[in-house]
């Protein structure tokens, strides 16, 4: 039997390192983390680059993986497919929840509402399908800033616009508060957008397990918070709960 190819090894090794590192790593960092000479951890970097596994924000700057290495494998929906496939969970989450519901999705270096449903008091209301959701102060923004890698790289260097007063504008306290959104499987955004207004939302996944839209509500504080001001539980079970039907309906924790 053939043994292993060392020039894979060390490829898959250095991918490795730049998946598991916060910032970006010097190709001097890179040779000395992994015991490389500085020669051949630069030829490999070069072709791991030429290929589109990793990249550089600027020439001899340093590396990291590129956002296209974690959506190996996955088949983007575009936002009809998307909007056809949540339709029918999203108008029974409004339903049962009496608030608007709405799908987003990050599309062309943005947040999209692919689809909205409004609440059924008979209000005066605006339809926002196809409207922009800021990433970093709203709750579907939120879910999508955890956990789709190239939502998170698309707000590294933007200024985070305060929109309120309760807007999370540090970077660190936003860092904190999607560790909080991994951990919990939903996100909240109480008065970040504008005053008044609440929103609860939840990942959708498709069959590889990868987060490829967002679901959940909007409404007024008062009807979507405690008072202590933090979402009701029993709406972000709703939430939660329509997230994880309609990830199943794209196949995902299905026993084929």
């Amino acid at each position: 039997m053939p043994g292993n190819v060392q020039s894979v090894e060390r490829a898959a090794a250095i991918l490795r390192l730049l998946a598991e590192e916060n910032e970006p790593l010097t190709l001097s960092q890179v040779a000395t983390a992994l015991g490389l000479a500085k020669g051949t951890a630069h030829g490999i970097v070069r072709t791991l680059q030429e290929v589109g596994f990793i990249e550089q924000d600027q020439v001899n700057g340093p590396y990291r993986v590129a956002t296209e290495v974690f959506r190996l494998g996955w088949t983007r929906l575009d936002q009809n497919e998307l909007r056809s496939k949540t339709m029918n969970w999203t108008d029974a989450l409004a339903a049962r929840t009496g608030e608007s519901a709405r799908v987003a999705a990050f599309h062309a270096g943005r947040a999209q509402v692919a689809h909205h449903v409004f609440r059924g008091d008979g209000g005066t209301q605006v339809l926002v399908t196809g409207s922009i959701v800021p990433l970093h102060a709203s709750a579907l923004g939120k879910v999508l800033l955890a956990f789709d890698p190239g939502a998170g790289r698309s707000v590294v260097k933007t200024q985070l616009t305060p929109f309120t007063h309760r807007t999370i504008i540090e970077r660190v306290s936003l860092h904190r508060e999607l560790a909080t959104v991994r951990d919990s499987g939903w996100a909240g955004a109480v008065g970040e957008v504008e005053p008044g207004v609440a929103g609860i939302a939840a990942p959708i996944r498709d069959a590889g397990g990868y987060v490829v839209a967002a679901v959940g509500i909007e409404g007024s504080i008062d009807r979507l918070c405690d008072d202590r001001m933090r979402p009701r539980a029993g709406l972000v079970t709703h939430v939660v709960r329509v997230g994880r039907a309609i990830s199943r309906e794209l196949g995902h924790g299905r026993e084929w």
